[in-house]
């Protein structure tokens, strides 16, 4: 049995390519931002899989790598992805759907909080600017129930 493509799949075609980015995380109160640049390179896996392999150097100059995997379970009726890097050993698990502008894919997920003190609730939310810009905002849930934006990423194509 081969799953055939979807409509739902279609909005990723814009991501295929090579692209650079530059994006800049808050490191905390009264912290200058941290701004890590690299490259993307985007390719599909028969157009139900979006394989997007990054590589950067990170603000300290440490090198890194990591594989974002992103398609749309027709199953549940839910995108749903994966990420990995050279960095941690935690491996992320998404789920998500679209806002209700249609124009941002939420992607829900739990990893460990960057304080060490046990897991937390993240959205990676993508946005397609055009198709030379597309932009990537991830926040925290915080204890006070609100969203915490700390990194937002711009890439653009090469």
């Amino acid at each position: 049995m081969f799953a055939k493509p979807q409509a739902e799949h279609a909005w990723f075609n814009d991501l295929i390519g090579n692209w650079e980015f530059t994006h800049e995380c808050s490191m905390g109160p009264d912290q200058p931002p941290s701004i890590a640049t690299g490259t993307v390179s985007v390719r599909s896996l028969g157009g139900l899989w979006f394989l997007l392999e990054c590589t950067g150097v990170s603000p300290e100059g440490e090198p890194w790598t990591s594989l974002f995997t992103l398609g749309y379970n027709t199953a549940k009726s839910r995108y749903t992805g994966t990420f990995v890097a050279s960095m941690m050993s935690h491996l992320w698990i998404y789920e998500g759907q679209f806002d209700e502008t249609g124009q941002r894919l939420i992607l829900d997920v739990e990893g460990p909080r960057f304080d060490g003190s046990g897991m937390g609730k993240y959205q990676d939310i993508l946005e397609i600017v055009d198709r030379n810009h597309w932009i990537l905002r991830s926040q925290l849930l915080g204890d006070d129930g609100q969203w915490h934006p700390f990194m937002e990423g711009h890439h653009r194509r090469v």
